[in-house]
């Protein structure tokens, strides 16, 4: 066993606040997320969300939505509120608020809805009342389809109907991300004539909405498809794009190549291109794709980016390889 890989919780949650560390070492923490009942991985991710980093504060927003652990909502809904945070933290903390499902962030939502400055949070917020009604009303054979915690169920019809409600920009938001996530998990099952449901995807970049444009790019991630590569590429090239659009893009970015494997021709297209972005003004990009490079870096030297979550390595000095010394105790002993 790599015992290097092992950490305690509180050395991620130190090495995740350490705002004087590169922040493709402080996403290494992320793991925290799988830490769900030790508190001071829940506390430590709150904190995250006020981060002077934006990107790393969005991904801490989206990390409390996928724990499951209605004890962050109160943080989430104030997150939300804080017109000083950027707008990308404060939708990503509504869409989390959504996950959750509960009727008790209405009132939160429909205020941000009907108030905030930002076009992307008040589409976040009528995304995510959306999905509680929804969920409210959703018989019991239909709960299934609100597990995956994402923004609008999928929705299962046949290739060309949900193209059709994709692509069609009078339809809502939460319709057009139900085509969306049925048409990926076509893709990811091999179901029927899944060429068709990829070139709906990729022409779905097109879309008005920014909101769409990045679950379009997060869908891409899951996919790690190479024909995405040209799309994803023009996406991170457009200055113009929103920043929310384009770290997902980078993000995808890195699915291809991992999924290429490296020495490809189309990985060593992503490399450079995710090079020549880790220098663009907008820190938000630029830090995602300082993320990306380390990732792929470690894929390189055959290493792991994440760490493993041990909450038996509990080690008060905030040590990374408090697990290694135990385990070398024990072995001594014998």
């Amino acid at each position: 066993m790599n015992f290097d890989r092992r950490v305690s919780v509180e050395f991620l949650c130190n090495l995740l606040l350490d705002e004087n560390r590169p922040i493709s070492e402080r996403f290494r923490a992320f793991r925290l997320s799988t830490a769900r009942s030790h508190p001071l991985a829940l506390n430590s991710l709150i904190k995250a969300m006020r981060d002077e980093s934006t990107l790393l504060a969005y991904e801490a927003a989206y990390n409390l939505g996928q724990m499951n652990r209605p004890v962050a909502i109160p943080a989430l809904e104030a997150v939300v509120e804080d017109l000083s945070l950027h707008p990308i933290v404060r939708l990503k903390a509504a869409e989390s608020l959504g996950a959750f499902g509960l009727e008790t962030s209405v009132p939160v939502l429909e205020n941000s809805f009907q108030s905030d400055p930002s076009q992307e949070v008040r589409d976040t917020c009528q995304l995510a009342l959306t999905r509680i009604r929804e969920l409210k009303n959703a018989t019991p054979d239909k709960l299934i389809y609100f597990e995956g915690r994402e923004p609008a169920p999928p929705v299962f019809r046949p290739i060309p109907e949900l193209r059709e409600v994709l692509l069609n920009e009078d339809n809502s938001l939460y319709e057009r991300c139900s085509a969306l996530f049925g048409l990926r998990l076509l893709c990811i099952s091999r179901t029927g004539d899944t060429e068709d449901a990829f070139s709906a995807i990729i022409e779905s970049l097109d879309a008005e909405s920014p909101i769409l444009r990045h679950h379009i790019a997060y869908c891409l991630v899951q996919l790690g498809d190479k024909k995405a590569f040209h799309a994803l590429s023009q996406v991170l090239q457009n200055a113009s794009e929103h920043p929310m659009v384009r770290i997902k893009a980078v993000e995808a970015l890195n699915s291809i190549a991992d999924v290429e494997g490296l020495g490809s021709t189309t990985y060593c297209e992503c490399i450079e291109l995710l090079k020549e972005f880790s220098k663009d003004p907008d820190p938000i990009v630029s830090q995602s794709c300082e993320v990306a490079l380390r990732r792929l870096d470690c894929l390189g030297t055959n290493s792991f980016f994440e760490f493993i979550v041990d909450i038996r390595a509990w080690d008060t000095k905030g040590s990374e390889y408090g697990l290694q010394r135990e385990s070398a105790k024990k072995t001594n002993k014998g």
